[in-house]
């Protein structure tokens, strides 16, 4: 396929410097930008039927985690915020599986969309991850699987939603619930959300459908899928700098593997 047989560029004029200076104005102000149909129809069909093609591929998890992806705290207890468990269960499909004449990864590598990437995020490049699991990811999450609430490590995260539950499944998020660099890990507010006692903001995506979403200080979550169709979605993951590989520790968590 060429790239205009996969993003949208009518709708989604990528390379416009004017575009791109929108984009970065509503993600900068709100820690969020979606743009729904960016993955044309055909193209979506195409990643949605690969997906479903390698799901004998798939590595199933179900974890238990704080919020804050880190050790259990022994100076705080076990119903403080900062060791209440979560749970987050599902399938991945890592880079190294993905077939390489696919839609989505002539969208990760085309250079046009890593350039729009580095003037909406702020970056100067986008690099792939050095080992070869990571820097694309198909998600998979079956009936009564999630995604517990958790704030991300890294400053932004870009999904595309592949195929949508029919119930259920949805992304939920509650802005600036912590500073992280400032050591402020809003511990009261965390108790609200595990509690269902805050409001939350959701994000309505069909498949074809692109999420920026700035996650190290905004908490977040999949709600449980209630549906029988799968939820598939596709993790795009970027570096910074060049020859980042994923801690070893980290991928056998979340891969099962190491290559």
């Amino acid at each position: 396929m060429e790239l205009k047989d996969i993003i949208d560029l009518k709708a989604f004029p990528i390379g416009n410097t004017d575009f791109r200076a929108a984009c970065k104005k509503e993600f900068n102000e709100t820690g969020v930008f979606v743009m729904p149909g960016f993955v044309q129809k055909g193209a979506i069909d195409t990643i949605r039927d690969e997906g479903i093609a390698n799901k004998d591929k798939v590595f199933k998890s179900t974890k238990q985690h704080n919020v804050y992806l880190t050790p259990k705290d022994e100076r705080f207890t076990d119903d403080h915020a900062r060791n209440r468990l979560v749970t987050s269960s599902k399938g991945c499909i890592t880079d190294d599986l993905m077939p390489q004449g696919s839609p989505l990864r002539q969208l990760y590598d085309a250079p046009v969309f890593r350039s729009f990437l580095c003037d909406v995020l702020g970056e100067d490049a986008m690099h792939q991850y050095a080992d070869p699991l990571s820097s694309i990811n198909l998600h998979f999450a079956e009936k009564g699987e999630e995604l517990g609430w958790h704030f991300d490590n890294s400053s932004f995260a870009i999904t595309l939603m592949v195929q949508a539950p029919e119930k259920g499944g949805k992304f939920e998020y509650v802005n600036a619930v912590r500073d992280a660099d400032l050591g402020e890990m809003g511990f009261e507010k965390v108790n609200e959300i595990l509690d269902g006692k805050a409001p939350v903001e959701i994000v309505e995506a069909d498949a074809g459908t692109l999420v920026f979403f700035r996650g190290r200080n905004s908490i977040h979550r999949v709600a449980p899928n209630e549906g029988d169709l799968t939820r598939i979605l596709a993790v795009l993951a970027y570096n910074a700098e060049p020859g980042v590989e994923l801690s070893e520790a980290a991928r056998m968590t979340f891969y099962g593997r190491l290559s």
